[in-house]
């Protein structure tokens, strides 16, 4: 007899939970797809059909009694716009190479259509070659222009010869100043040095120094240009117009005749020396140091900037360009003394018993104050010749 029959309830166990069922031959995948769709039809059984809203032109509606209205063709994304596609030009050393040659053209036509100017001011941490290379000048011509040597350094303020003539102020001497003859210009060879240069003209080679504003230690190189000063005039005897003092160093040096330029700027000398009542010694000694400075020529050059008669320089003190080329102005600041600005000769203390050299020294400041000894008997005869 079965529980059924009896009417009662068998106790429930694993056995009697698995009986009567039999294994199913669904596969697990066909099994997977059912249940997914039956899941489907009973979530659109809970929600509801859909009910059409609004067809207007292309722009469909469409909604459930639970959802809300939304624009079709809003639902799909917009895809984002491509950037455009650029050239990328050239590559970093192409681009280097480039401007490269730019400048490089930029240079050239600076130097192809700039005129360089009579005079140039040296700024801040400029060289020669930097100044040369912007006016389209060799370094060789600028250094020949300026009486400069290859070791010679330049200093910011300093004003620099760029072309070989030109006035550099409006200020100019009464008389100007005869061109020297062809005859008198030497092109250094190969080889050439200051003295061998001297001996070939039958010069002194000091004169040849005074004659360029060169020192002891500069260099000439082939292709330079330099003066030649005339030879040694004949001796010529002062005149006893006043004997010299015991206290005057006077040397066995032969008296220098005066060119026609010499006898000019000594002449001024003398001029501005008389009017400022300063003796026959004084005027001695500005001729001497005029002689060895500039062998009586109003240079518009000089060792760095220095200038003048007297080759006074600007930075230190002695005055503007213009002055110290005017060789009336560039006198009386060497004489110095009450009312003029600069501290010249007569405001030295017991200059009248010192040697020329020692004198002419106190007031320019030379590197060499032994070359003024040279001048004086010259300088004794010039007096004697133009008073």
């Amino acid at each position: 007899m079965t529980a059924a029959a009896t009417g009662s309830v068998p106790p429930f166990t694993a056995a009697n939970a698995l009986h009567g069922l039999r294994p199913s031959t669904e596969p697990a995948r066909t099994r997977r797809e059912r249940r997914a769709r039956e899941r489907g039809t009973g979530e659109r059984r809970r929600m509801g059909p859909a009910i059409p809203l609004l067809v207007a032109g292309t722009l469909a509606f469409s909604t459930t009694v639970t959802g809300v209205a939304i624009p079709a063709d809003t639902k799909a994304k917009s895809p984002k716009p491509k950037p455009p596609v650029t050239d990328r030009g050239t590559t970093v050393r192409e681009a280097f190479a480039e401007a490269k040659r730019a400048a490089a053209a930029a240079a050239t036509a600076i130097r192809t259509t700039v005129a360089p100017p009579a005079l140039y001011t040296v700024g801040q941490h400029e060289t020669l070659p930097d100044i040369a290379a912007r006016y389209g000048l060799s370094t060789a011509s600028l250094l020949a222009l300026n009486g400069l040597s290859w070791s010679t350094a330049i200093h910011a303020g300093q004003i620099l010869k760029l072309t070989a003539s030109g006035p550099i102020e409006p200020a100019a001497p009464p008389a100007e100043e005869p061109p020297v003859p062809q005859q008198q210009r030497h092109t250094v060879a190969s080889g050439e040095s200051l003295t061998s240069v001297a001996a070939l003209y039958g010069v002194e080679a000091q004169s040849l120094l005074s004659a360029n504003g060169f020192s002891p230690s500069s260099i000439i190189y082939p292709g330079q240009i330099v003066t030649i000063p005339p030879p040694p005039a004949p001796v010529v005897e002062a005149p006893p117009a006043e004997p010299a003092p015991q206290y005057a160093e006077v040397h066995d040096y032969a008296a220098v005749g005066l060119t026609e330029s010499m006898a000019h700027y000594a002449s001024i000398i003398i001029q501005v020396g008389r009017s400022m009542g300063v003796p026959d010694y004084g005027i001695v000694i500005a001729l001497a140091t005029a002689a060895q400075e500039s062998t009586l020529r109003n240079l518009d050059w000089g060792d760095r900037d220095s200038v003048g008669l007297f080759q006074q320089r600007p930075s230190q003190g002695w005055g503007t360009v213009a002055q110290l080329t005017d060789p009336w102005e560039s006198s009386r600041r060497f004489y110095g003394g009450p009312g003029v600005p600069t501290r010249g000769l007569l405001d030295i203390p017991g200059w009248q018993s010192m040697p020329l050299t020692v004198a002419a020294q106190a007031v320019q400041i030379s590197a060499y104050p032994d070359a003024y000894a040279k001048w004086e008997s010259s300088a004794w005869a010039w007096l004697g010749e133009l008073s």
